[in-house]
């Protein structure tokens, strides 16, 4: 009987059996093998987790990357946090105080910058203003100094109101005063202080002239020292920060709070998101994975039969990519996923067609020698084929990828090696026994037979499908937004999303560099220009036009300011005034204002009289509710009150003293920790470029980057490297693809010798391949940096479940009516439900990436399943009328 088989059949067949006969032999074999693998990957195998290396150097857009890396490096690998206070005031402060911290700790901090209160700017802020900006601050100034100065001689809630009043008695009599946001300012304190909240008054603000904002914000970038030798190289840094940040009260239920983001932040938060999503998602996939292999086996050996194989395996190719590599990257740590969803599929392909025929009465080793010569064929080409879509992906320039097709592709084989060798020595000790009953299995074949009775509807549906696809196909498109793929509720990316939206201090903005001086100014003028772009700055900013002028202006600011001082121990004398006299100085300011409201009715200030009057007739009815009730906390409120309105006043009376020494300086006389951020140390000057729009969107993103790259192709930074690594992926793939399609075909006609066995094995993985396509469009869900490695998973899934049922008609002569029997169709459906409990699973991870790869796992995987169960049988139906005949030494001639 074996003679009228082909070589390759007897040789898998004697390799089962010889695998089941020493069996003690084989699993002792595999064991050490397999120890040695783990003892050598566990000593030599890193975790590469910096994302910046995914991609070849010799892309155009890395090369400029890594050019300005070595120019500003101080700008790589950061993390900006960001400071929010009520005041400008506060926020500043904040600033400064982790700042200190972090520069004062340099060996875990290696550099900090808080460029804007640096010495340098504060003492020269003001001459970065317009000629009308310091006449405004100076008009401002010269009504607020009397204001000031009584206040600084006598700092008390009761000094502030007597004054206050004054000011708007002068009103009435026609005076022209700046109240507005004075009066604005008190109201908002004094509001927010009977709601229980602090809500200071920012003297910085009302001196300038502006309206007091809602919130400020300040930053600080700081560069850490990662350790790429963890897998969270961030974490220790980001840990002392907030430490440091609980130490200060910079909390999230504090006044002033502390946000860190930045791509550090970003990267470190994406990782921990994705390794926790996925262990969740493991956990899930676990159970839901061994649910559907014990109904599909029915034996808790084969179970761990299965189960043991895919651990060894997976051993064997770590340890692979161990020798071959050395490392693994974010990208090519997904070889576990695929391996798992792949090798799964060659076991229970084996063990259910081991079980179908062990009903014949025949002894474990000859339904082994049977099993091994039936199934070694279609596996071995499966390995084959799907390793080579594997391998077309090493001459990619997307290295993360690279890397991940050399490793899974070997992985293929490995697991091929593993089920031919292991599961038949594991029948020795773990037999699949043959099942008493076979509902569950009629159950699935009846399932399965449906479409025989339908198959001009499903000619018609796979035609009107086709069709409906085609259509879609132009709208696939790809997110370029790293951001997308990450926790939408961790703090570092709602925090950079919130910045993105102010265009005007975007964190993600495209850098230039220029070899001379003369080149900026010429370049800066041509990016002004684009209306993608917001502003440009260079280290020609940092040298102001009209110093001369400023100063000038500024001198008289002095002149008017004069030597105002505060005493500290004035502000601690809270009890100078009681509460009595406090209320009456309060209620003369309120009757004051009715007053000018009645007399004025007309005047530009009367709007912020009448709030101002609202809130003070609150605070005086909590007052007297206060002395009745509680005379302490009366006395409270009016205190904490007293410290909203006046506690920032001798900070920003200093500060300004200080702005106010401001002398014009010349590009030469710039200091080093100014410069270097815009003039490096091998003499390139670095140009911002700011987008007009939010870049958070991918067509504004497409035209910001494509605009500033018209005018100077050699442009980087964060939104051009997300675009052209983008690009380049998607590129990549498509070469990938093209190069597995050529590969795959050109394997299959070789070894089934076949044009129309070829054609039948590729049309389910062609059209499933649409079919995701086109989902992706009406699901809203476009392709990612991480979505996109679930393509080589369902190529090597479509080739292997085709080629199962076309070899299987072919090399058995088994017709459709009967071929959705067997046991070939069971273990597709069985494997490609388990592969999709798995991979299912993902979609609730909280990393989006990870979420959105399992989603297009679970639909490709549903079409894959529906075109090899539903569509592949009929088109076999069409072509049974012709018995095909198989030439090639690996099948056997019927």
């Amino acid at each position: 009987m074996e003679k009228s088989h082909s070589r390759s059949y007897r040789i898998f067949a004697r390799w089962a059996e010889f695998c089941y006969q020493h069996a003690i032999g084989v699993i002792l074999f595999v064991l050490a093998l397999t120890a040695l693998s783990a003892i050598y990957t566990a000593n030599n195998l890193g975790v590469h987790t910096d994302t910046t290396d995914m991609l070849s150097e010799d892309v155009p857009f890395r090369a400029n990357h890594i050019r300005y890396k070595q120019s500003f490096s101080q700008y790589e690998d950061t993390l900006l946090l960001v400071l929010d206070a009520p005041t400008p005031e506060q926020a500043h402060a904040a600033a400064k105080r982790i700042t200190t911290y972090l520069q004062e700790n340099n060996a875990q901090f290696p550099n900090t910058y808080y460029l804007s209160g640096d010495s340098f700017f504060e003492q020269n802020g003001l001459l970065f203003k317009s000629i009308s900006e310091l006449g405004r601050i100076t008009d401002h100034l010269a009504t607020a100094q009397p204001l000031v100065a009584r206040i600084a001689e006598n700092p008390t809630l009761y000094t502030f109101s007597s004054i206050l009043t004054e000011a708007i008695d002068e009103l009435r009599t026609g005076r022209t005063l700046e109240l507005e946001p004075v009066m604005n300012g008190v109201s908002a304190t004094i509001d927010a202080q009977l709601a229980g909240k602090s809500r200071a008054l920012s003297w910085q603000a009302l001196l300038s002239g502006e309206a007091q904002k809602a919130s400020y914000q300040e930053f600080v970038v700081v560069k850490p020292k990662l350790d790429y030798s963890q897998i969270f190289a961030a974490e220790e840094p980001i840990k002392l920060i907030r430490t440091a940040a609980q130490d200060m009260g910079l909390t999230a239920d504090a006044v002033e709070k502390l946000r860190i983001t930045g791509e550090v932040a970003l990267a470190h938060d994406e990782l921990n998101s994705a390794m926790h999503g996925a262990q969740d998602a493991g956990l899930l996939a676990l159970v839901m994975v061994a649910g559907v292999l014990f109904i599909a086996l029915r034996s808790a050996g084969a179970m761990l039969t299965v189960i043991l194989s895919l651990i060894l395996g997976l051993l064997l190719t770590a340890a692979f990519a161990t020798v071959a590599v050395g490392y693994l990257n974010l990208i090519s740590i997904a070889f576990a996923v695929l391996y798992i969803g792949l090798g799964v599929d060659y076991a229970i392909h084996f063990l259910l067609r081991y079980e179908e025929l062990r009903k014949h009465s025949q002894s474990v080793a000859e339904t082994l020698h049977k099993t091994g010569g039936d199934m070694g064929q279609s596996l071995l080409i499966c390995a084959i084929t799907t390793a080579i879509g594997f391998y077309a992906f090493m001459p990619t320039t997307y290295r993360g990828v690279a890397e991940l097709g050399l490793i899974s592709g070997t992985g293929m084989m490995i697991s091929f090696l593993i089920t031919m060798t292991l599961i038949p020595a594991l029948q020795r000790f773990f037999p699949m026994r043959i099942r008493s009953s076979s509902t569950s299995i009629t159950s699935i074949n009846r399932m399965l037979d449906l479409p025989r009775h339908f198959r001009k509807s499903v000619y018609a549906l796979t035609t009107i499908a086709i069709l409906a696809s085609a259509v879609t196909l132009p709208h696939i498109r790809f997110d370029y937004n790293l951001l997308n793929l990450n926790n939408p509720r961790a703090e570092s990316v709602l925090t950079f999303q919130e910045l993105l939206k102010n265009t005007e201090d975007s964190p993600w903005h495209i850098d230039i560099l220029v070899d001379q001086f003369q080149e900026t100014e010429s370049v800066v003028q041509r990016l002004k220009a684009l209306p993608e772009v917001d502003k440009v700055i260079s280290i020609l900013d940092l040298v102001p036009q009209e110093q001369e002028a400023k100063s000038l202006l500024i001198e008289e600011m002095a002149m008017t300011l004069g030597p105002i001082s505060f005493s500290p121990a004035a502000f601690q004398q809270t009890d100078r005034y009681t509460v009595a006299q406090q209320r009456m100085a309060l209620e003369k300011l309120n009757h004051a204002l009715t007053r000018f409201i009645a007399e004025q009715p007309g005047h530009s200030a009367i709007a912020a009289a009448h709030v101002l009057r609202s809130s003070l007739s609150d605070l005086l009815a909590r007052l007297d509710k206060g002395a009745i009730e509680n005379a302490q906390a009366a006395e409270q409120l009016l205190n904490t009150l007293s410290k909203d309105l006046i506690g920032l006043l001798p900070d920003s009376i200093k500060r300004l003293q200080l702005a106010l020494e401001a002398k014009p300086f010349t590009q030469d006389t710039l200091p080093t920790t100014i410069s270097a951020h815009w003039h490096s140390h091998d003499d390139a000057y670095r140009i911002a470029v700011y987008p007009s729009e939010n870049i958070n969107d991918n067509d504004a993103l497409r035209r910001f980057v494509h605009a500033v790259q018209r005018v100077v192709p050699n442009a980087t930074g964060a939104p051009v490297i997300s675009l052209e690594a983008g690009e380049a992926v998607v590129d990549a793939f498509i070469h990938a693809f093209s190069l597995a399609l050529l590969g795959v075909i050109l394997t299959l006609w070789l070894m089934l010798r076949s044009v129309t066995a070829t054609a039948l094995v590729l049309i389910p993985l062609l059209l499933a391949t649409l079919f995701t396509g086109a989902c992706t469009v009406l699901l809203g869900l476009p392709f990612n940096f991480a979505n996109i490695i679930a393509l080589p998973l369902l190529l090597g899934i479509g080739i292997d479940s085709s080629l199962h049922m076309v070899h299987r008609s072919r090399n058995t002569g088994v017709v459709y009516e009967n071929l959705l029997h067997t046991s070939t169709a069971r273990a597709i459906y069985y494997s490609a439900l388990t592969t999709l409990v798995g991979f299912g699973s993902l979609v609730f991870s909280t990393h989006q990436g990870t979420a959105g790869m399992g989603l297009l796992l679970t639909v490709g995987l549903f079409l894959t399943l529906v075109c090899v169960l539903i569509i592949l049988p009929v088109l076999l139906q069409s072509t049974s009328k012709r018995k095909l005949v198989l030439l090639d030494p690996f099948i056997p001639v019927l």
